[in-house]
């Protein structure tokens, strides 16, 4: 896994998806409790959410920049992972 004495960049973009995630996942949390949310809405959100934690487990050992290509197969749901 990449980490902050050889891979202090790469560590600051995986960091950033976690932030991005839980900054949606808490703003998801508060629309729930203060606005009228349909599925359609919370099922946008919630996968918005998954591209977020999925690029962070996928990137995790990705050294270099992440072009479209990447981008894109990065925030599909991981293959080597299994929920608990």
């Amino acid at each position: 896994m990449i980490n902050k004495i050889d891979n202090y960049v790469e560590l600051v973009l995986l960091s950033d998806e976690l932030s991005d995630a839980k900054e949606h996942l808490d703003n998801l949390i508060n629309k729930m409790f203060n606005d009228d949310i349909g599925e359609a809405e919370f099922r946008i959100n919630l996968a918005h959410i998954y591209s977020h934690l999925n690029r962070a487990w996928n990137s995790r050992n990705h050294v270099g920049e992440i072009d479209t290509e990447l981008w894109e197969e990065f925030s599909k749901f991981p293959k080597d992972i299994e929920p608990l």
